[in-house]
């Protein structure tokens, strides 16, 4: 954290969120209501002390009051205007970050206003596409953490006695004696493309054959969820405002999968492993009987207020590179549209599947992190199916990466990170060896008589 920082419209909008006046916030803060007006109209700096003792007598995320906080927010807004559109109205990043540090409802209004005016060619809320976007802030907007999930989950957790008997036979019996539904695994000629169907008529869970034991524990899980929870995952939906048949379906099952994880690897519980471990994922996986992939998850859901985790930001992607999930955490900001730097190694662990790939990339703006990418298999691989192949990137601050067990290796007081960017579209990064598309609302320059390392050049700005 700097020493000070000009945060005013920040400031002004959380003290309106608690109903203060300015008079008992300068109060309750010690000092002089004149001074805190002075911060909120940004002509004095808030000093990072004024801000630790704001975080203790509010109780909030102090990351809130840093650009971190809005970091999605304006890589999305930037990027929606980096469209052929306003080819001629240019706007910097930094024209951006201004907009969204003094209004961030101006910057959501403008990109709401867009997907209306773009309604021929802009998908429905109703639509697969846009069921995907709606999901997908609504867990970024909740910070991937939702304490009533942990809250309920962890109580059956220790009901259920997981951590003392195999969790795949205490969850089957939960299913017999609380909802009289079986559960039988089923030959894969039987349910070729499914890997888990709940037959309602004759109360029974198929779970396919092909399944790993941390997949059916965790299907489960999911089922046990969804049966036993879904008017708190509704109550979550409505509050939230999501509407429309295939997002609210999305959106609660992305909330059965969180329970499913919750129930499994149990907050309090994990957060102490991860932490005894040094957050080394292949260990947590082996210890709470899950995969490598579910685990990962799991540690960027470690947001409560007062026993946090490292914020992590998580990444898969397919060998063609296009994103299936991701969340971020932190300033890491990715596109809406298309993949990942090529430079990010998480790339290179489809060549080398089962290894854990480390790398520290920069990204343009000088944000660096530390990051550990692994290339997973995904249930179902039989002569003639090959299963679907997906590498996992998990990632921090490298300000956090001392407290990693993989960082062991390297020189964090003198580092060397790889510079990458969000991805081709966004990077304005010249001479790029590994550019594939030059990026949105440049001018391209083009020279006979050389050929540079990459064939786009642009006119700087």
């Amino acid at each position: 954290m700097s020493d000070k920082l000009l945060i005013g419209p920040k400031l002004r909008r959380f003290r309106n969120s608690l109903g203060l006046t300015q008079a008992r916030m300068a109060e309750d803060l010690g000092i002089s209501a004149s001074y805190l007006n002075l911060i909120e109209r940004n002509q004095r700096a808030m000093s990072a002390k004024v801000l630790l003792k704001m975080a203790g007598v509010y109780d909030f995320d102090i990351s809130a009051f840093s650009d971190a906080g809005d970091a999605q927010l304006v890589a999305s807004t930037y990027e929606a205007l980096r469209a052929p559109r306003f080819r001629d109205m240019p706007v910097s990043k930094n024209e951006v970050e201004d907009v969204v540090g003094i209004s961030p409802n101006i910057a959501r209004a403008f990109q709401s206003v867009l997907k209306t005016q773009g309604t021929m060619t802009t998908p429905t809320d109703d639509s697969s596409p846009r069921a995907v976007d709606i999901v997908r802030d609504f867990i970024q907007s909740n910070s991937n953490y939702f304490p009533e999930i942990d809250e309920t989950a962890e109580a059956l957790c220790e009901e259920l006695g997981l951590r003392r008997s195999e969790p795949r036979t205490a969850l089957t019996e939960r299913l017999k004696s609380r909802h009289d539904t079986a559960v039988q695994i089923v030959p894969t000629n039987v349910m070729p493309d499914m890997l888990r169907w709940f037959d309602r008529h004759n109360q029974r869970i198929h779970l396919s054959e092909l399944m790993s034991q941390s997949s059916r524990r965790f299907q489960l899980a999911v089922q046990i969820g969804l049966l036993e929870q879904r008017e708190m995952f509704d109550a979550h939906l409505d509050r939230a405002k999501i509407t429309g048949r295939e997002a609210r379906g999305l959106a609660r099952t992305s909330l059965a999968n969180y329970f499913a994880a919750a129930l499994l690897m149990p907050y309090a519980k994990f957060l102490r492993e991860a932490e005894a471990t040094r957050y080394d994922v292949e260990l947590l996986s082996h210890r709470f009987g899950t995969s490598f992939e579910q685990a990962a998850h799991r540690l960027t859901t470690l947001n409560k207020p007062d026993a946090r985790g490292i914020p992590f930001f998580f990444l898969r992607i397919d060998i063609a590179g296009n994103v299936s999930k991701r969340f971020s955490a932190g300033k890491f900001a990715f596109a809406s549209q298309g993949g990942a730097c090529p430079i990010w190694n998480i790339h290179e662990s489809f060549t080398d599947p089962g290894r854990l790939h480390t790398q520290m990339v920069q990204l343009p703006d000088g944000a660096t992190y530390f990051s550990i990418a692994k290339a997973v298999k995904r249930a179902g691989e039989m002569h003639g199916a090959p299963a679907q192949r997906l590498a996992i990137a998990l990632g921090c601050d490298v300000s956090y990466a001392p407290r990693l067990c993989y960082s062991k290796d390297f020189n964090l007081d003198e580092p060397t990170p790889a510079p990458i960017g969000i991805n081709c579209y966004l990077c304005e990064r010249q001479h790029c060896r590994q550019r594939a598309h030059p990026p949105l609302a440049k001018s391209l320059m083009f020279d006979e008589r050389a050929r540079g390392m990459s064939l786009y050049r642009w006119v700087p700005d």
